[in-house]
């Protein structure tokens, strides 16, 4: 995982993770510097996400090539993987998230992966990041002026 651009079928490659056959294989992998969001997960900047953060006794681990599994979708679904060069990007579990959205928090010198198998892969820039779990606001029944049901966790 280099700054260069890379395609799905690199990133496969590289990882040995799979996407299912459908995916556009020779297609570029974007970077993106700010929020983005796959599936059930949403990746924010730090300087963004209000009141997260690493917990100040934080247990760093580094991401490995073979990467580090996030989150797996509803009902034992497909897994969301965090991917990078060795040395390159860490990852946390222990944070401070008042919402209780946050799956951890990522920091990266160089470009890191998130990779789906339904999704394909998208490309998070140097930096510091929140990976949090996405919520959605149930719908409002037709002839009720309130919502049913508040918040709920998407599920992918």
């Amino acid at each position: 995982m280099t700054t260069t651009t890379v395609t799905l079928a690199d990133l496969t490659r590289r990882t040995g993770l799979d996407v299912l056959d459908h995916l556009e294989q020779e297609m570029a992998i974007p970077v993106i510097d700010g929020l983005q969001a796959q599936g059930d997960l949403i990746v924010v900047p730090l300087d963004l996400a209000r009141d997260m953060s690493a917990a100040r006794t934080a247990r760093w681990r580094p991401v490995p090539a073979a990467g580090v599994e996030l989150l797996r979708g509803a009902a034992g679904g497909n897994p969301h993987t965090l991917v990078a060069d060795p040395g390159t990007c860490r990852w946390t579990t222990d944070v401070i998230d008042p919402e209780a959205l946050a799956i951890g928090v990522l920091e990266t010198r160089a470009v890191a992966y998130l990779i789906h198998p339904e999704h394909g892969g998208t490309g998070i820039a140097p930096g510091a990041y929140a990976v949090r779990r996405q919520r959605e606001r149930a719908t409002q029944r037709p002839g009720r002026s309130r919502l049913s049901g508040g918040d709920r966790l998407v599920a992918d």
